[in-house]
């Protein structure tokens, strides 16, 4: 030991500093490098849309590049199995919707363990669905929407970013606790699903707020109602599904990170600090409002909780909706 580290060490109480200096040399080290970031998704939807926006804050207040790596297919399941293959060193990490939940119950087989291949980071924003259809409907509630379902029987049917994804979730709930003879439509993605709506070849979809909100605003489209507790921001005339008197069709989308099993402890905790940090800043709220994201940010270990309770419920509604990967 050299006689600079030994006066360290009395000058602060033995050897109980050393781990301390261990620990902040260490943290202050990463990343020296780029840290990928893989989203098992196309480009240009929700998902690819906030990985971006955290890479590009994460880059500035690290000082070092994060950037973004697409890797879609089989509903998000090569992108995440190719994230849990990553070394655990902190240079991968995987931005994932709660697709991460539903795949587990909605293919025979996946190329990940939800449960033991990751260590959760957080969840770092809700993704909320909306509701829409094309101003051709005579819609223009929820309950008008109901009747004229109703009306025509097998007439009508709805688009979602695809089978097994949030969008298509809800719109089953919407389904089943209504009783509609209302087909489904998949989707690569809320973009070619809202494109259908718009062109009015698949009137009715249940679609991340964040795609839709351009189109309504712009009059293309007409949001009947939005999946979350509260109105959202983007979209403040739009009623929740709960005030358009249906609390019980509801959808609990995220937004998440995690880092491959076995990533030091150090910088999971340094990723979660940084992401929380950057979603509760005042301009990255109002900006993460304009593009239909709500801030959650909770904690490693409330994720993980999340991460069970999730697989459970969604694979119930699966098991009910008789839906299976096509």
């Amino acid at each position: 030991m050299t006689l600079a580290r030994r006066r360290f060490l009395s000058l602060a109480g033995g050897t109980v500093a050393a781990p301390i200096l261990a620990r902040s040399a260490w943290s202050q080290a990463y990343p020296t490098r780029p840290v990928r970031m893989i989203v098992p998704l196309a480009a240009g939807g929700p998902t690819d849309v906030f990985a971006r926006l955290i890479a590009q804050k994460l880059s500035e207040s690290t000082g070092k590049q994060f950037y973004v790596e697409n890797i879609p297919g089989a509903g998000g399941n090569i992108g995440i199995g190719r994230a849990a293959q990553a070394a655990p060193d902190g240079y991968t990490i995987l931005v994932v919707a709660s697709s991460y939940v539903v795949n587990p119950s909605l293919y025979s087989t996946i190329p990940y363990d939800p449960y033991k291949d990751f260590d959760p980071v957080t969840i770092a924003v809700a993704n909320v669905v909306a509701l829409s259809v094309n101003p051709s409907l005579p819609a223009r509630t929820v309950d008008e929407l109901i009747a004229l379902i109703k009306a025509s029987p097998g007439k009508y049917g709805y688009a979602s970013a695809g089978v097994g994804q949030a969008s298509h979730l809800v719109g089953e709930t919407f389904r089943l606790t209504l009783g509609l003879d209302l087909v489904h439509v998949p989707f690569n993605g809320s973009g070619p699903a809202i494109a259908s709506m718009v062109a009015g070849h698949t009137p009715i979809g249940f679609t991340s707020a964040a795609t839709a909100a351009p189109q309504v605003k712009d009059g293309r489209l007409r949001a009947l109602a939005v999946m979350s507790g509260t109105r959202m921001a983007a979209l403040p005339e739009v009623p929740t599904m709960a005030e358009a008197g249906h609390p019980d069709i509801e959808c609990d989308d995220w937004l998440a990170l995690l880092a491959p099993a076995g990533t030091p402890k150090e910088i999971t905790t340094l990723l979660h600090r940084e992401v929380v940090d950057i979603i509760a800043r005042p301009t990255m709220k109002e900006q993460l409002a304009a593009l239909g994201f709500q801030p959650i940010g909770n904690t490693p270990e409330e994720f993980a909780a999340q991460i069970r309770t999730d697989i459970a419920k969604r694979a119930k509604l699966i098991r009910a909706a008789g839906i299976g990967a096509q």
